[in-house]
C-alpha cells in the first residue's frame, strides 16, 4: 500500500474546518483507501457505508434515521448514486457542537453533483484525488509511472500485460456501467469513439467544429461528450489565460487525456520502447509533466492555465494564485535551451519565474528568471505555493 501522507493531510485540515468534505476523483483512484488512512489518523471509530452495496443502501431509505444517531467521521461511499442524501447532511451539518463529520466519497465532479452544491453550500469542501504522483511512488519508477500512469492497481499491477489489462476493463467498465449510473446517457461505442479520437489530440486546442464534423453533429453535442469525460476526472481541460495586452490570443481550452496510463491504452501503447517511439510521445510527457507540476505546486484546477496567442508564443503550464504568476514549459530533452516563445510569455504576462522542465537529470539556471528542472527532481526544486495568497 501507497501511504498517500499528503492528501491525509489535507483532508484532514478540511474536516476540521467543515462539517462536510467531499473526496473527489475517478473510480478505483484510491478514494476509499485514503478515507481509511484519515479514519485513522484521525483514530477512534469512522463509521463507513456503501451506496453501492445493496445492504448499506437499504439503511438509507431513511437517510436521517440512520445518520442522525452516528458520532465521530462518518465516510458515505459513491454518494452520487444517493441524491436524497444531500439534505440530510445539511440539517446534520447546523448542529450545535457538529457530533458528526462527514466525509463523502464521488467519482463525479461539482459540477455534476449540483444538488450536493446547492443544498450544501457554505458547509462543504472539496478534496480532489487524482492518481499517484512521483511525490508518492519515487523517482526511480517514474517511467513506469508515465507509461502505466497513476491508478493504483495500474501502477502496482505484477506485469506490463496486466496493467494494460486493468486499464482497458477500466474503459469499459466507466462507458458501460459509470457514465450510465451518473444519468449520462451517451451511447457507449459514441462516447469510446470520441475518447480515443480526443487521444490522437492530446495536447491540442479543442476544436469543437472538426469534432463535430467527424461524428455528424451539432457542435454542442460533441462538447456534451467533452463535458461527461471532464465531470467523471478522466479528461484534463486546461483554459486559456486571456492577458490583457494587445495581441490576438488563443481562447479555446487544451485537451489532455488525464491519466497517462489511460491515453496509452486508448493509444495502444504497449511498452516504453512503444512509447518513446510513438508520434504522441512528447504530448504524453508534457501531459505527464503537467500533472506532476500541478501535484508539486498543490494548485487547484481554476489557478491553471495555457497561454497562447495568434502570432506563436505559448506557455504549456501558467499558474495564477493571487498576485503570484508561475509558468512551466516541458521539453522532453536533455539540453533546453531558451526560446523567442519564453521570452515573449516571461515578458508579457509578467511571470515571477519560469520553470523550463526537462528530460535530463541536471538542475540549471538558464536566466534571472528561468530554471531548467529535471522532471525527476520536480518536487525537490520546485517549491509549492504559498497558501493563502
Amino acid at each position: 500500500m501507497v501511504h498517500r501522507v499528503e492528501h491525509v493531510r489535507q483532508v484532514r485540515r478540511l474536516l476540521a474546518r467543515f462539517p462536510v468534505v467531499g473526496l473527489l476523483g475517478p473510480r478505483q483512484v484510491g478514494k476509499t483507501t485514503l478515507a481509511r488512512q484519515v479514519a485513522s489518523a484521525i483514530g477512534g471509530r469512522a463509521r463507513r457505508f456503501d451506496l453501492e452495496d445493496s445492504a448499506d443502501l437499504a439503511l438509507f431509505s431513511d437517510p436521517m434515521l440512520t445518520l442522525r444517531p452516528l458520532k465521530g467521521l462518518v465516510v458515505l461511499d459513491e454518494i452520487q448514486l444517493l441524491p436524497r442524501v444531500y439534505g440530510a447532511l445539511r440539517v446534520l451539518a447546523d448542529r450545535p457542537g457538529r457530533p458528526a463529520r462527514f466525509l463523502v466519497l464521488g467519482s463525479a465532479s461539482p459540477a455534476l453533483l449540483r444538488q450536493a452544491a446547492e443544498s450544501l453550500a457554505g458547509r462543504i469542501a472539496y478534496h480532489e484525488l487524482r492518481g499517484f504522483s512521483s511525490s508518492e511512488t519515487g523517482t526511480a519508477r517514474l517511467d513506469r509511472l508515465w507509461l502505466r500512469g497513476g491508478f493504483p492497481l495500474a501502477f502496482l499491477a505484477p506485469t506490463e500485460g496486466d496493467s494494460i489489462d486493468w486499464r482497458r476493463h477500466f474503459v469499459k467498465n466507466l462507458l458501460e456501467h459509470d457514465m450510465p449510473q451518473l444519468d449520462i446517457r451517451i451511447p457507449a461505442p459514441t462516447l469510446g469513439r470520441f475518447w480515443k479520437m480526443l487521444a490522437h489530440y492530446h495536447g491540442l486546442i479543442w476544436n469543437a467544429s472538426e469534432f463535430a464534423r467527424s461524428f455528424g453533429v451539432s457542435d454542442h453535442t460533441v462538447r456534451h461528450y467533452l463535458d461527461a469525460l471532464v465531470a467523471t476526472f478522466v479528461l484534463r481541460e486546461l483554459q486559456p489565460w486571456h492577458a490583457s495586452i494587445a495581441k490576438r490570443q488563443v481562447k479555446a481550452p487544451k485537451i489532455y487525456i488525464a491519466d497517462s496510463g489511460l491515453l496509452h491504452v486508448l493509444l495502444d501503447i504497449r511498452s516504453l520502447d512503444g512509447l518513446m517511439s510513438h508520434p504522441k510521445s512528447g504530448a504524453s510527457w508534457e501531459g505527464f509533466g503537467i500533472g506532476e507540476a500541478v501535484t508539486r505546486l498543490g494548485a487547484l484546477p481554476d489557478e491553471c492555465h495555457f497561454w497562447a496567442t495568434h502570432a506563436g508564443a505559448e506557455l504549456d503550464l501558467l499558474v495564477v494564485r493571487g498576485r503570484r504568476r508561475i509558468g512551466f514549459e516541458f521539453k522532453r530533452t536533455g539540453a533546453p535551451a531558451i526560446t523567442a516563445s519564453m521570452r515573449i510569455a516571461e515578458r508579457d504576462l509578467a511571470l515571477d519565474r519560469l520553470y523550463v522542465v526537462h528530460a535530463g537529470s541536471r538542475t540549471f539556471r538558464m536566466d534571472r528568471k528561468i530554471l531548467a528542472v529535471p522532471l525527476s527532481r520536480l518536487r525537490l526544486d520546485v517549491p509549492p505555493l504559498p497558501a493563502g495568497e
